[in-house]
């Protein structure tokens, strides 16, 4: 064989006399890089392959090491194999299915004849350390189809035939084996070197699944659980999940009295009167940052004949995700988006060059189906709502408006207290409308924006709409975790569908482009993240309750009286409580409330004209002038000021 060169990320070549592994490459380069290698990117592919197989001749590297962000991927798909081994070590009787990496973790799905519960997990666990600490290396095997179904059937375990059947029915002549001690597994990939590089792992629950997510099929045991690079990190996790707990949505959401939901409509929320404050605060937020970036908002049909979503892609592309209805002998469908609405509107005109770019924003009610299994809370609904606009624009104009659209999102965000997100780059999935050359277009476009603007951005593979790439922002919150809200898509595929036109400076018709973005995304998701990000503690403009009067003693409540008509005239949203009980209990229960001000009143208060405040977080601040108060309290909420403390209470 002739020399074989690997290209380091630094252009440096390594050459070897055969197609060396991830490892010897690793090796090559010095010890403690071959200890910390993990798995390998091949030729910029974002997908990490194993440290062991063979590199062909000129592959472009990048070396994935304990140290990579996503070396954690190929530590927890190890962690899957050992939580594995370790049941059936315990349980030989249990047969193993399949066990996938997740956000923040791993699960493994079992076929056991009896249910595993969370006492079972300390057992499971100490069997785990013993596979750690025995430091079996991780040894891969290519199997001919044949061979491995014949090896998995004399285990009995079926499902692993089932997976290997399936891959020959694809085409595939072989399957990887990996083993560890006397256990094996099939598996795809990438796996650590040795289980001694397990550092910190955690069962954490246990649930149903049925076998490929069918109902017709067996129920499986679920075990979730989670692995880390360290003790450290899985320990603040595990405080992460605790603190979670406490800021779940759904339990603030009672707690405080904002919505609530009925088994006669299921996935859609009921908003009372203090969650539909929050809702409408935050739409008059969008409005007021529209009639700034110039937009014009719209009103559009609920439910259309199927010709327009078969027009769209949606009925080829969406159907499963969405509700019909016959009426007239015609088939109607309830919208999932409101970008076909958009473009008939669009359509309806005669269009300028000199008009573009046309702004659309649509505050109008979206419908999903979304299966039973997979709602929760206000994160996961049927029925929503989004900050919902659609631009319409020529190419030299697309710079300049995902420019703006960046800026917008970050002033919203900036007023909210959510500096912290990312942006992914989502490229064309594999269920797609148009072209290959379109799509290539359109993802060109928006990595050189990105890169043109400096934003920091990774790839999703195969994220994109059916109908264009996106950009996709993941808000990152309080407890460090990614929740995708905002996006911008750019789309050539429905102006051409739609036939959509504008006259150009040549007075000729040109095609327009279409951008599809939304900055808090569905305000139904958004509130539940914000409710977790804030637990609760919102800021003053968005509060349903923004101050509350105390009264010490009954001897005060016309002073009371008074200020809760001046602080309701100044158009604050207040409540006096009256209730016959201690100042202590008062404040306490306002603080469940977590209402931002408790204004406290007793004889030398209103005495004085004054009010002693105290603050959500417990600051106290007294015998403060009544008047200048209620104006300093309009003035920050007509700033919609964020309180940075609020994440600290």
């Amino acid at each position: 064989m002739s020399q074989i060169q690997i290209i380091l990320p630094d252009n440096s070549v390594k050459t070897f006399d055969h197609e060396p592994s991830a490892l010897e490459v690793a090796q090559s380069i010095g010890p403690r890089l071959a200890k910390e290698t993990l798995g390998v990117k091949v030729n910029g592919s974002s997908e990490i392959s194993d440290l062991r197989k063979p590199l062909v001749n000129n592959s472009k590297i990048e070396l994935i090491t304990t140290k990579s962000p996503q070396g954690i991927e190929v530590i927890r798909h190890s962690a899957a194999h050992i939580m594995a081994q370790a049941v059936q070590k315990i349980w030989p009787e249990v047969k193993v299915t399949i066990g996938p990496v997740i956000e923040n973790g791993f699960y493994y799905d079992f076929d056991s004849p009896f249910a595993f519960t969370e006492e079972h997990f300390e057992k499971i666990e100490k069997e785990m350390q013993k596979i750690v600490e025995a430091d079996y290396p991780l040894i891969r095997k290519d199997v001919e189809i044949k061979e491995a179904i014949s090896i998995f059937k004399k285990m009995d375990e079926r499902f692993k035939v089932e997976i290997i059947e399936d891959l020959a029915a694809k085409g595939e002549k072989t399957v990887s084996i990996y083993s560890q001690g006397d256990w094996f597994d099939l598996c795809r990939g990438p796996h650590v070197q040795s289980t001694g590089q397990l550092k910190a792992f955690k069962l954490l629950s246990v649930a149903g699944a049925y076998w490929r997510g069918d109902e017709k099929n067996p129920m499986l045991q679920r075990v979730y659980a989670t692995a880390f690079g360290d003790k450290k990190e899985l320990d603040q996790y595990l405080k992460n999940i605790e603190e979670a707990k406490k800021r779940d949505h759904r339990r603030l959401g009672k707690d405080l009295g904002l919505f609530t939901f009925h088994e006669w409509a299921p996935g859609s929320p009921f908003f009372t009167g203090k969650g539909a404050i929050i809702y409408n605060e935050l739409q008059r937020l969008m409005r007021d940052k529209y009639r700034e970036y110039g937009y014009q908002e719209v009103i559009t049909p609920q439910i259309f004949d199927v010709s327009l979503f078969k027009t769209s892609g949606h009925y080829q592309n969406y159907k499963d995700d969405m509700y019909f209805m016959k009426a007239d002998e015609r088939e109607f469908g309830v919208k999932p988006m409101n970008c076909p609405s958009h473009c008939l509107l669009f359509g309806s005109e005669h269009h300028s060059y000199k008009e573009l770019p046309i702004r659309m924003a649509d505050f109008g009610r979206l419908h999903r189906y979304e299966k039973s299994g997979a709602m929760h809370g206000l994160t996961r609904v049927r029925t929503f709502c989004q900050d919902d606009a659609h631009i319409f624009c020529t190419v030299d104009q697309l710079h300049v408006e995902i420019e703006k659209f960046m800026t917008l999102l970050n002033e919203v965000y900036g007023i909210l207290g959510m500096q912290n997100y990312k942006v992914g780059l989502s490229t064309r999935p594999e269920q797609r409308m148009g072209s290959d050359e379109v799509w290539d277009k359109s993802e060109a476009a928006l990595e050189a924006a990105v890169k043109k603007l400096g934003i920091p951005y990774h790839i999703n593979p195969g994220d994109g709409a059916f109908y264009g790439a996106k950009l996709d922002v993941e808000f990152v919150d309080a407890l460090n975790r990614p929740w995708q809200l905002g996006t911008l898509q750019l789309d050539y595929n429905l102006p051409e569908a739609f036939n959509l036109k504008y006259v150009g400076e040549d007075n000729q018709e040109h095609r327009p482009v279409m951008l599809h973005r939304a900055i808090l995304g569905s305000l139904e998701r958004f509130i539940g993240v914000y409710l977790e990000h804030t637990g609760g503690h919102l800021p003053v403009w968005l509060s349903p309750v923004q101050a509350i009067i105390l009264n010490v003693t009954d001897r005060v409540n016309e002073y009371c009286e008074q200020l809760e008509d001046k602080l309701f005239k100044a158009g604050v949203r207040v409540e006096f409580d009256r209730k016959s009980e201690k100042l202590n209990y008062k404040i306490r229960e306002a603080q469940m409330r977590k209402i931002p001000y408790m204004l406290i009143v007793g004889d030398q208060e209103s005495q004085n004209q004054q009010i002693s405040v105290r603050k959500r977080d417990g600051t106290n601040i007294n015998g403060l002038d009544a008047e200048q108060f209620i104006q300093e309290l309009v003035s920050a909420i007509q700033a919609r000021k964020f309180d940075a403390t609020i994440n600290k209470t």
